[in-house]
């Protein structure tokens, strides 16, 4: 069946990096689109930062642009959203997805991924 496992997350102070890691198994990686979503105490899941198939194409919600960069290492399996100059405002469950959705509205909302990962915290500290 398929799984994601993400990994990374923790606590870190404002101004600081992370980098999150997306295990992907049970599927054939190259077929799909792999997106982050994330998602604040009392609000709604959203998109973080997504990357297509083949990985030359990648998408990010104007919050994160400019500050988050995605990739995917098909040799790996494996996606990775490295995230820099980090804010307390970035504070949330990060969630690995994968699916297929066609568009960039497809790619950008959370109701387009058919499989998500539990989960990594990431805590910013003001």
């Amino acid at each position: 069946q398929v799984q994601l496992v993400e990994s990374g997350g923790g606590l870190v102070q404002a101004g600081g990096s992370l980098r999150l890691s997306c295990a992907a198994s049970g599927y054939i990686f190259s077929r799909n689109v792999m997106g982050w979503f994330r998602q604040a105490p009392g609000k709604e899941r959203e998109f973080a930062a997504a990357i297509s198939r083949g990985g030359s194409n990648t998408y990010y919600a104007d919050s994160v642009k400019g500050r988050f960069t995605i990739s995917r290492d098909s040799a790996k399996n494996t996606v990775y959203l490295q995230m820099n100059s980090l804010k307390p405002e970035d504070t949330a469950v990060y969630y690995c997805a994968t699916g297929r959705p066609l568009t960039t509205a497809q790619i950008m909302s959370v109701n387009k991924y058919d499989y998500w990962g539990q989960g990594t915290q990431v805590t910013v500290s003001s």
